[in-house]
């Protein structure tokens, strides 16, 4: 089988992200023909060169298109219309699939993989990783009533258009749903973990971390991943001024984005508070390993509730319990299953409170890691989450 994958912002473990769709492509290049339309963004960020860009046979195509988490709304919506139109271009010009797999963000993507899909008589299956327009729309960066209708309607269309809709989460799930879409056609499959990059980690990686950073004797509480407008950065940072208090607390921060300067500035006035560089996802892995606890932040935007965030699942799957601060499914998982906790989003004191409550009980830490663990390998092997949407690309065909 022949599968053409659209997708804008491809990465691997290498980079500094989530390397979801390399783990798909990897499994799926034992057994199937595969194209690969992206950019060549992430590409040139690679920041260890450890793995294949594409697995061995995948045919890429990477189109210049910039693209990085600095940019204004609106170099980012022009990158996203450059995407876009290329990727239909490049499209129309590749050896017929069988299947074409939309991967949102942005919305645009999907309408190429669409596009492409009418005029090649192919169907194409919609891997919905957020919800458009909502998120830009709750964010404040698309304010024309107009274009936000159009945007409702573009939307709508490519739910109902799509051979198959593929959300990362329930509540996605249910937003689907609401719009319409036959539930034969909606299979949920969360973002995952990729347990051969947990399980690579060792003791003594774990020892020189600590040693390396000064963290030995610490209780660390970790945030990895994007400072973006959505991450409710701010309010990490002022709940770690709030246990400064605390000298065996520390708070490290690993990542890059929007709010970067406000966790440079913080690092330099609090020394409970470490802010490191970007790391590449494999390496990141021996981080969640070691954390104490792993906070996963949004700001106050129902939206946000529907995420999936990849450090989520491997900070689970490391052992590690997350602190949520979205009231959606992820707070319903870890109250379900005891591996985390909820607090509300942009409360600073309610997050230090919580922290320190939890630290003054270690054992609860365990015990909420341990549960975490034993849930989230078996439910969330990224593993097994590509054979399950291989076989609904497989099912697409033959219908």
């Amino acid at each position: 089988m022949h599968i053409a994958v659209f997708y804008q912002h491809y990465n691997t473990p290498d980079c500094a992200a989530t390397g979801s769709h390399h783990t798909l492509l990897t499994e799926w290049s034992q057994r199937h023909r595969l194209t690969l339309i992206t950019t060549d963004a992430w590409q040139h960020r690679r920041l260890t060169h450890q793995f294949n860009w594409v697995p061995p046979g995948t045919t890429l195509h990477a189109l210049p298109v910039a693209y990085n988490n600095h940019m204004g709304v609106g170099q980012r919506l022009r990158s996203f219309a450059s995407f876009a139109a290329g990727a239909v271009l490049r499209g129309l010009r590749i050896d017929r699939p069988d299947v074409i797999l939309g991967v949102s963000t942005p919305l645009t993507t999907a309408w190429a993989a669409a596009m492409v899909g009418r005029l090649r008589g192919v169907p194409w299956v919609f891997h919905l990783q957020d919800l458009w327009p909502d998120f830009p729309i709750q964010m404040g960066a698309i304010r024309h009533p107009l274009l936000q209708r159009m945007l409702y309607l573009l939307e709508h269309r490519l739910y109902h258009h799509a051979a198959h809709v593929v959300p990362l989460s329930p509540d996605m799930e249910a937003h689907v749903l609401q719009q319409g879409v036959d539930p034969r056609r909606v299979t949920t499959l969360v973002n995952g973990t990729d347990l051969g990059l947990l399980d690579a980690v060792t003791p003594d990686l774990i020892d020189t971390l600590r040693d390396t950073h000064h963290l030995t004797g610490k209780r660390v509480v970790l945030y990895g991943g994007t400072y973006g407008r959505a991450n409710d950065i701010a309010t990490l940072l002022h709940a770690a001024e709030r246990l400064s208090h605390r000298p065996e607390v520390q708070f490290v921060c690993i990542g890059d984005g929007h709010e970067a300067p406000l966790v440079q500035a913080a690092a330099a006035r609090l020394p409970n508070l470490l802010a490191l560089p970007p790391e590449p996802r494999h390496r990141m892995m021996a981080w969640f390993h070691m954390a104490d606890i792993s906070l996963v932040s949004f700001i106050n935007r129902p939206v946000l509730a529907t995420n999936s965030p990849a450090k989520f699942f491997d900070s689970l799957g490391a052992g590690t319990p997350v602190i949520v601060t979205t009231d959606g499914w992820m707070r319903r998982f870890v109250e379900t299953h005891r591996c985390g906790w909820y607090v509300p989003p942009e409360q600073p004191d309610a997050l230090a409170q919580t922290l320190d409550r939890l630290f003054a009980t270690p054992q609860t830490l365990v015990e909420a890691g341990t549960h975490g663990a034993t849930v989230a390998r078996p439910a969330f092997d990224r593993r097994k989450l590509a054979a399950r949407l291989e076989d609904v690309l497989i099912q697409t065909v033959k219908r």
